[in-house]
């Protein structure tokens, strides 16, 4: 059993082998060999030969296989051959769909995998979490998950929630000490970390000493079983509808069944072409399909940015119709760059800071010292506002490494949100200064005194109020103001936030973070789609109201409130207002849920953004929650079902779009399937109702079934993105994809196609040759079909959105046809096919019937049907 909590921190480093360097090149080398990745090992995945003999427990292939058994028993070899080669293929089709669709979800997993920051051959750099090593010095701030288990070596007021290991919600005050005892339980070990929890609070520095499976969470996962995926709402639903589908196609097919034999058909011939019948009305691949086009579609979006982690998400996004965004990084580039300083009772841009100049000088080298960020090999690890501080040292030259050597850190307070402060103590030879920077509201309580060329005075009401009007003068250009105090403190004192008074004011310095260039063109987008775009910061109301009305966001002063203004409002008055605000700044991550609950219980769908630990509930409250990938916490990104990679706005309505256009490509994959199986059952069921004969042997649905479902319908729902679908309003989630329209035009196009068969039928039967009207119904049904794919492209016409923009659907259509040309060309082939020699008119009469549809739809198309430009 792990017993380092028994040791000094000293003491653990020692047995691991490990300087305050961390490790180098040669020992990452030796240990990675040694210890592998650190990662969970996943439970046993079924093989592909247990995946392709899952594809036979469906009821209709074992009726099928049932009807293969039977005919080799009557002797009809050629049907069971034809029957087993059928099921056979759907089978290795099936196999490589889900094996597919398994690695395009594995491999969104792996793009949304944790980092770490660590110390290697004396360098912070940020990793994978899957490269942690034993021995690797780690840090953890303040919203990181925790990548592998630890002893802690240095700790600043670190709080870390272990509820998935321990099951206690609140967060555990974690100590540097060693812990006493035997057998201590997890909860009790204090001074260690445990992969699996997240940092709530503080901040501290690990020393990694397991990883993986040996991890405390490691051995939890042991003891589990592997789970499997949940199927999502669509495919739910579809389930439901094919269920009740083919309770009606199994009611027909055995009415035809049973009309058959009355009508002095063999028995076996009667069955084969009912279940026939069955399994070719019934669109058996649909959920596969839907499955294989949403994951190509996640696919698509993560090489846009937009990593969806649950698979629901992307049914959702188009009924989007409220998107609460967080201003910073969203819709602005995150770049946070100095712009004007307040020193010495003067206003001075950025580079006009004279270094000459005490006052000047200091106020930087504050900046610098009351700081975490660092730049490393151009790197910039941090906080964007501190990275900003930072950087306006190196434009003078100062090092931040430099000057923290010079200066060190002998103990520190923490921002956080509550106080809206961070207070370091720094060593300067035989003194010790307290500085803190802060939210200038909260740090002008504490402040006292104020320093100036002519040394330092009491700071007055008048002073106070100048200092204000400063600040607001550069909120209301859209700048973010950070002030800066001090103190001096005797020597080797803790600071705690109980020193946090009697200060002296030094400066502020103000930062803009500029809008991103294509935020207003996606803001614009969102409008004219229905999308309402709100923006929720903490930042100050004229600071996020200045952003808001650059990017389109905010029209009307009155559309912009502030936090505190909601704890006035009840839920029904809120639910009342919310439609009428588009800006809300200063809020708590409570104010957050309540915002998404107002806009749900009007009835819309919410889209949050997030980034922070404290956003993890409004995501979860969101009907899709969206967390930044690039300054997002582990823990919003765990409680969002989609990662922005480069935490840009723009990409959400990117998401949206392709969302849409996702949905609307299944929905007309459904349409395809739907309408060509409902001509084969009309066809049929107009021949046994006026007495005629069968106008399909089994083998020809069998290949239908084959040939003109799966691989079309897939080129259909890999059409290319909808230039004008973000032109439409949002879809109600509610609205069933069968509804009373879209059931009517696949009936209505079934029927097309259908009429288009039995008169080619009835052109053969005219002929007297039964087989050849019969080899006539097929090929046009089958020639049909295909052609139809190019109809449930859009509801467009094809003329309007391409012809040949879908290379999928043509290569599908294109396959389809040559091997209906083989069946219908190739001697061996044609006995076990049931088909006859057609002559150059029955083949004209084939094509014209077969295209028939095909350009009645596409007139009606370009005559009628009017979309959004």
């Amino acid at each position: 059993m792990n017993i380092f909590y028994k040791q000094t921190s000293e003491e653990v480093m020692r047995i691991l082998g490990v300087n305050g360097k961390g490790l180098n090149d040669i020992e990452i080398e030796k240990r990675r060999e040694e210890q592998g990745f650190n990662e969970l090992t996943e439970g046993v995945r079924k093989s592909h030969m247990q995946i392709f003999l899952e594809q036979f427990k469906d009821f209709l292939v074992l009726i099928l296989l049932a009807a293969a058994v039977i005919s080799a028993f009557l002797g009809k070899f050629e049907s069971t051959i034809v029957i087993l080669v059928v099921v056979i293929i759907n089978a290795i089709l099936g196999t490589v769909q889900h094996i597919k669709a398994e690695q395009s979800l594995k491999s969104l997993k792996a793009l949304s995998s944790p980092k770490a920051k660590v110390l290697r051959n004396g360098q912070k750099l940020e990793i994978d979490s899957k490269e942690l090593l034993v021995g690797d010095i780690l840090y953890l701030d303040a919203g990181d998950y925790v990548g592998a288990d630890g002893r802690i070596i240095e700790n600043y007021s670190l709080q870390i929630n272990e509820s998935s290991l321990t099951g206690e919600s609140e967060s555990v005050i974690k100590i540097t000490d060693l812990v006493n005892g035997e057998n201590v339980a997890i909860g009790d070990r204090i001074n260690m970390v445990f992969s699996g929890s997240f940092v709530t609070y503080g901040r501290a520095v690990i020393l990694v000493t397991s990883i993986g499976m040996k991890t405390e969470i490691g051995k939890i996962a042991n003891l589990l079983e592997s789970t499997k995926e949940k199927k999502t709402p669509l495919q739910v639903n579809l389930d439901n509808f094919g269920k009740k589908l083919a309770f009606v196609i199994i009611v027909i097919s055995a009415l035809i069944l049973a009309l058959n034999i009355f009508r002095g058909y063999a028995i076996i011939d009667s069955f084969m072409f009912a279940v026939s019948l069955a399994v070719a009305a019934i669109p058996e691949a649909l959920s596969s399909i839907v499955t294989i086009v949403l994951a190509i579609g996640t696919q698509k979006m993560s090489r846009e940015n937009a990593v969806v982690r649950k698979l629901h998400a992307v049914e959702s996004l188009g009924s989007i119709s409220v998107i609460c965004s967080d201003k910073t990084g969203t819709l602005t580039q995150n770049k946070m760059t100095v712009q004007k300083v307040y020193v010495d009772e003067k206003v001075l841009a950025h580079d006009e800071l004279d270094h000459d100049k005490l006052l000047e000088k200091n106020l930087v080298l504050m900046a610098l010292l009351c700081n975490d960020a660092i730049t490393v090999k151009d790197k910039e690890i941090g906080d964007p506002t501190e990275v900003a501080l930072v950087n306006l040292g190196e434009i003078y030259d100062l090092d931040e490494l430099d000057i923290r050597k010079d200066y060190p850190r002998s103990s520190e307070v923490p921002f956080d949100s509550d106080r809206k402060l961070m207070s370091t103590a720094n060593k300067r030879k035989d003194k010790t200064f307290m500085i803190t920077k802060g939210a200038l509201d909260v740090l002008l309580l504490r402040t006292m005194r104020i320093i100036t060329s002519n040394g330092v005075k009491i700071l007055t009401e008048d002073g106070k109020k100048e200092i204000e009007r400063v600040n607001k003068e550069f909120s209301q250009s859209g700048l973010r103001v950070l002030a800066f105090a001090y103190k001096e403190i005797e020597n080797g004192k803790t600071i705690g936030i109980e020193d946090e008074n009697d200060l002296i004011f030094v400066g502020l310095i103000s930062m803009m973070d500029p809008p991103r260039l294509e935020s207003k063109v996606a803001v614009a987008d969102c409008i004219r789609s229905g999308i309402k775009p709100v923006m929720i910061t903490g930042d100050h109301k004229i600071t996020a109201s200045a952003i808001a009305k650059q990017i389109g966001i905010l029209n009307n002063e009155s559309e912009a409130i502030e936090g505190y203004m909601l704890d006035s409002l009840n839920d029904e008055e809120l639910k009342i207002k919310v439609e009428n605000i588009s800006v809300y700044a200063r809020v708590s991550p409570e104010h957050k849920i309540r915002i998404v609950r107002a806009w749900q219980e009007r009835g819309n769908i919410v889209a949050m953004t997030g980034d922070g630990v404290n956003d993890a509930p409004a995501l979860k409250q969101s009907d899709i929650g969206i967390a930044m990938g690039i300054t997002g916490t582990e823990v919003a990104k765990d409680a969002a079902a989609i990662v922005l990679m480069d935490d840009n706005f723009s990409t959400i309505v990117k998401a949206i779009s392709n969302g849409r256009s996702i949905y609307s490509n299944i929905k007309n994959s459904i349409k395809f399937l739907l309408s060509g199986n409902s001509a084969a059952v009309i066809s049929v069921l107009y021949t046994s109702l006026t007495a005629l004969p069968m106008p399909f042997a089994p083998v020809h649905l069998l290949f239908i079934n084959l040939v003109t479902d799966s691989l079309p319908a897939i080129a259909i729902g890999l059409e290319p993105h909808n230039k004008n679908i973000m032109n439409e309003k949002p879809r109600d989630i509610n609205s069933p994809i069968l509804n009373k329209s879209f059931s009517i035009e696949v009936l209505i196009e079934g029927l097309l196609i259908a009429i288009g068969t039995m008169t080619s039928f009835h052109i053969g039967l005219s002929t007297g040759n039964t087989l050849a009207a019969s080899t006539m119904a097929f090929a046009t049904l089958c020639l049909s079909r295909l052609l139809h794919g190019f109809n449930c492209r859009s509801r467009e016409s094809i003329f309007k959105i391409g012809v040949f923009s879908n290379g999928y659907l043509w290569i599908a259509t294109i396959l389809g046809y040559l091997l209906l040309e083989f069946v219908l060309s190739f001697k061996p082939l044609m006995g076990v096919f049931e088909v006859s020699p057609l002559t150059l008119n029955q083949r004209a009469i084939i094509y014209g019937l077969s295209f028939m549809p095909l350009i009645l739809i596409q007139i009606y198309k370009l005559l009628f049907v009017r979309v959004h430009k």
